[in-house]
């Protein structure tokens, strides 16, 4: 069915691209590491579904190219200025099987005008006619597209419907809570599958839309529009992932004090406020505060973090570190000039340059930002991964430590999370790894901050206990 594929796909991932064919449009949902990219060009592949347009994060617009033409005898064209006004036509010509774009540009391709205001809805954007090409879109890490109130997500609703094939690939579609299927779902127009998305909430979400009926809603995926598999069972012979919380001295201990002081106050004159529009306001500002007390206390472990890393690195062993300041990196960059590194001030070739001299063996050490490389990304040079800062969510957390731990990995994956003593880092670590139960129970980055009030209300307890 799909023997003109220029590898030979695993039996699962076989089983995925046969059952994906039968679906149509679903959730290819694999734990991180296990092919999804292979498995749905296997799909439009096999089922000739081009022109076949693929929305993916920035970061990943090249290696999609070469995933496409690593793995078919088809050809991609990522969307730049150079091909802005001429992409139809060399598709009409059929010179291109897959164009290739990311969120960010989907209003500037895609776009020709939007009548309504900043809260424009679907029905008044105008988009070019010439997104009839389409016969399947892809939307890689689609939990980008949970909230149905963005641009990006009304923009991929629009740009999926009517298409014969949509494929919504995602190690962790459900981010935080179910509610965040319900945009995905509508993109590609499985939603009435379940009801509408009042009678979705209705049977799914709890107080503040947390979580009900989570088996229920789990075997109801399973049987209409996901597919999902676990590395333990369909890889047993790759190799185990460890979690080590190494606790370090941070070395602004006075900076970080006088913050959380200031914090508690406000969070105390929080609890105590019971206007509602005054205490969103506040919580608003307090998450503000609380990104910025995560800043300080990473700031503090820069100094054992280079002794760290130095420690791995002088044994000659690869290492990938996750950071998300700007000022974390170029410090990490000072202490080791032959690093490479993927971050947001990183073009797409650059990054790619990267993670190619790091695979390569080229460089022993890859500085990584939570945002900019948490997602899509082969680093299995390296069998250890450390956080330096780490992300909001399990779910962001689970996949920055699959850019190791995925298909041609030879050894037992290490993380290393360094927690500031007494500082924010612990309390935030235990509401991740408690978080993680919701989406783990549904399922069998960014690096936001989540802004629901459970979370925050989480956030609050645990930093005044």
């Amino acid at each position: 069915m799909n023997s003109s594929l220029k590898v030979t796909p695993y039996p699962y991932q076989q089983e995925g691209i046969e059952q994906g064919l039968k679906w149509k449009r679903f959730f290819l949902a694999d734990e991180p590491g296990l092919g999804k990219t292979l498995q749905s060009i296997g799909i439009i592949h096999a089922a000739r579904a081009w022109p076949c347009l693929v929305i993916c994060p920035s970061s990943l617009k090249i290696n999609w190219q070469r995933e496409v033409e690593k793995f078919t005898d088809t050809r991609a064209l990522v969307l730049g200025d150079a091909v802005r006004t001429t992409w139809p036509y060399l598709l009409q010509m059929k010179m291109f099987q897959y164009i290739i774009v990311n969120y960010e540009s989907l209003r500037k391709y895609f776009v020709w005008d939007i009548k309504g205001g900043k809260s424009f809805r679907l029905k008044d954007v105008v988009f070019c006619p010439q997104i009839r090409l389409f016969r399947s879109v892809i939307i890689d890490e689609s939990h980008r597209v949970k909230d149905a109130s963005t641009q990006q997500a009304k923009f991929a609703k629009g740009l999926t419907a009517g298409k014969e094939y949509i494929i919504l690939l995602s190690g962790t579609p459900v981010v935080n809570r179910p509610a965040d299927l319900v945009a995905q779902l509508s993109i590609m127009d499985r939603l009435k599958d379940f009801g509408g998305r009042n009678q979705f909430l209705l049977d799914y979400t709890g107080v503040e839309r947390e979580a009900s009926n989570l088996d229920e809603l789990s075997q109801r995926l399973y049987d209409t529009c996901l597919i999902r598999r676990e590395k333990q069972k369909v890889l047993t012979q790759l190799p185990a992932k460890t979690r080590v919380d190494l606790y370090v001295d941070i070395a602004n201990r006075e900076e970080y004090d006088t913050a959380a002081e200031d914090l508690a106050q406000y969070l105390r004159e929080y609890r105590q406020c019971s206007e509602p529009e005054i205490r969103r306001k506040m919580r608003m500002e307090a998450l503000v505060k609380f990104m910025a007390l995560r800043g300080i206390s990473a700031r503090g472990k820069v100094a054992q973090a280079v002794d760290f890393i130095r420690t791995v690195t002088d044994s000659g062993q690869p290492l990938v570190v996750f950071c998300s300041l700007h000022d974390i990196v170029d410090e990490l960059k000072t202490a080791f000039p032959h690093a490479v590194t993927v971050t947001g001030r990183d073009s797409a070739v650059m990054k790619q340059a990267a993670v190619d001299a790091f695979q390569q063996g080229k460089s022993k050490l890859i500085i990584c930002s939570i945002k900019a490389a948490g997602v899509g990304l082969t680093l299995t040079a390296a069998s250890r991964v450390a956080f330096i800062e780490f992300p909001w969510t399990y779910a962001d957390c689970q996949q920055c430590e699959d850019r190791c731990h995925r298909i041609g990995q030879k050894d037992n994956v290490t993380c290393y999370y360094l927690i500031g003593r007494g500082t924010i880092d612990s309390r935030l670590y235990r509401i991740i790894y408690d978080k993680r139960a919701i989406a783990n129970q549904v399922m069998a980055a960014n690096d936001d901050i989540p802004t629901v009030e459970a979370y925050f209300d989480e956030l609050v307890n645990e930093f005044l206990t």
